[in-house]
């Protein structure tokens, strides 16, 4: 008797080419790639302050289901560049930033949901009040953690690297949920249980 069949809660999804893709290929985008002595970095040809972050800040999100070179480095860079600079144009972009961090996640490819947590944790302390602006989005942004949030690899030498890299998705998606809650004002402990019940307070 063989047993019911997988689920596949964890099983990656394809993915399709990006608006990030496209319009980074025709030269909409002030950027440039440069090289120094820590690596690549993005040439931005305009100051970040100034840019039309309602324009930019989604297409540069929807770039995190992005896998190949150069994209998903431009993308990833440039994001953090945009909410290391962005201040209070950041809070007003929040509701267009949900449906590609949701189709980031359900990709379930371990590299993206990696990626997009780190830009997660970023964004909660980009700006003032943007932790509890994600509270309402919760729903559409934690059922996907909630699938991989007790998954820690350990295999042998792996768990190490992995840890190097911060790249432990369940610790990963702890730090997260943590960074969610500090940030999220008094009804987001209550929210990420709801939609985690295993989730422990920091």
């Amino acid at each position: 008797v063989r047993g019911p069949p997988l689920a596949g809660a964890f099983k990656e999804r394809p993915t399709k080419p990006t608006a990030f893709r496209k319009f980074y290929e025709r030269g909409d985008f002030p950027i440039a790639l440069e090289h120094d002595t820590k690596g690549n970095k993005i040439a931005w040809k305009v100051e970040i302050e100034k840019l039309d972050y309602h324009y930019y800040l989604p297409l540069f999100f929807d770039g995190l289901c992005e896998m190949a070179f150069p994209y998903e480095f431009f993308a990833r860079q440039g994001i953090h560049d945009m909410l290391e600079h962005g201040g209070n144009k950041i809070l007003p972009v929040i509701p267009q930033l949900i449906i590609p961090i949701k189709n980031a996640l359900s990709l379930r490819n371990r590299q993206v949901i990696c990626i997009t947590l780190k830009v997660l944790q970023h964004l909660v302390v980009s700006a003032d009040m943007v932790g509890e602006a994600l509270v309402p989005y919760y729903r559409q942004i934690l059922p996907v953690l909630n699938i991989f949030k007790n998954m820690n690899v350990n295999s042998g030498d792996g768990i190490d690297y992995s840890q190097q890299k911060r790249e432990n998705i369940g610790d990963l998606i702890q730090e997260t949920l943590e960074a969610f809650e500090r940030c999220g004002g008094e009804t987001a402990y209550i929210n990420i249980k709801y939609m985690i019940p295993t989730y422990q307070s920091c």
